[in-house]
């Protein structure tokens, strides 16, 4: 299978708070549910240990838990976030998914792991209820395709999205010429760069920008103004904005990548990253990737937030 990046990037300098007085709070082993507010449900992906590496259990209580606040009739919107210092820092390549089958169905042969992950986060548009990414810290490669796929993006203006992964692999999911034009996607592209915060918000990947301690309060204050409009109304309206995304062609075109995605798999530069993680460990490899960038897993990246 061909997970996307390290989860075990350097922290960044801020945690989110995960012990909100709630009337409703469901602590799991993967999410913590809870309702901050009337009508607004929020899952708080739970390994902060992991910088909140996305196994294959956690990605399917993240899209349970999303099922089912769409179905529940108390439940007007949704905010994903992470507890600890980071959103999520991408899909675990660090054994977490021994034992575990993926959470859903997808059809076996060349591309699966692409086309698996891609049809679930983009699933998230086809909810009835809109769902917000509250994303701080490390938003990288599966991180990063998890916000795409939901509605709405607000993010702390010292957050990091990028895609580290292209520097030895083909992302899962080609959002990037969508949401941040041709030149800045392919800048991320062929170096693997990320972006701050502000910078996400001013490509157009992002919504708005806050600073790290006032990013909770923020959310919240936007889910309250989504969950007091009338949800058959908020239901038509995210599917206009939708559907005109489709037209344009920009499902079929992220799903046309995940072809693409399958054949970096089979390329050198893959097999001989894949062979250095089997010979000296995934955490060396991934600091000889980034070594000659200076940031994620490099010395001075906790100095940089990265």
């Amino acid at each position: 299978m061909y997970g996307t990046d390290d989860a075990d990037a350097s922290p960044a300098t801020h945690n989110t708070d995960t012990d909100t007085e709630t009337d409703t709070d469901t602590d799991t082993e993967w999410v913590i549910l809870d309702d901050p507010l009337p009508r607004v449900r929020r899952i708080t992906l739970n390994r902060p240990e992991k910088r909140n590496a996305l196994s294959h259990p956690l990605r399917g209580a993240i899209l349970l838990a999303l099922r089912e606040g769409d179905q529940d009739p108390d439940v007007r919107v949704m905010i994903i976030r992470g507890a600890g210092p980071s959103f999520s820092a991408g899909y675990d390549l660090g054994g977490g998914n021994e034992g575990y089958e993926y959470p859903f169905y997808t059809p076996a042969g060349e591309g699966q792991w692409p086309r698996h992950v891609t049809e679930g986060w983009m699933g998230i548009w086809d909810l009835s209820k809109p769902v917000i990414a509250q994303v701080h810290g490390y938003c990288l490669a599966g991180g990063s395709e998890l916000a795409t796929g939901c509605d709405l993006i607000y993010i702390a203006e010292d957050a990091q999205m990028g895609y580290p992964a292209v520097r030895f692999g083909v992302p899962d999911m080609h959002f990037h010429t969508w949401f941040l034009g041709m030149r800045r996607a392919m800048e991320m592209m062929i170096t693997g760069d990320s972006i701050t915060g502000i910078e996400a918000v001013d490509e157009g990947w992002a919504n708005r920008a806050f600073p790290a301690d006032e990013l909770d309060d923020a959310v919240l204050a936007q889910a309250k103004k989504i969950a007091s409009i009338p949800p058959d109304i908020v239901q038509l309206n995210k599917r206009t904005v939708h559907r005109q995304m489709d037209h344009m062609g920009m499902r079929a075109g992220i799903r046309a990548g995940t072809e693409l995605c399958a054949l970096g798999v089979h390329s050198p530069a893959m097999a001989e990253f894949i062979g250095k993680a089997r010979e000296g460990g995934l955490t060396k490899a991934l600091t000889e990737r980034d070594e000659p960038f200076g940031d994620y897993r490099t010395a001075d990246s906790t100095d940089s937030g990265n």
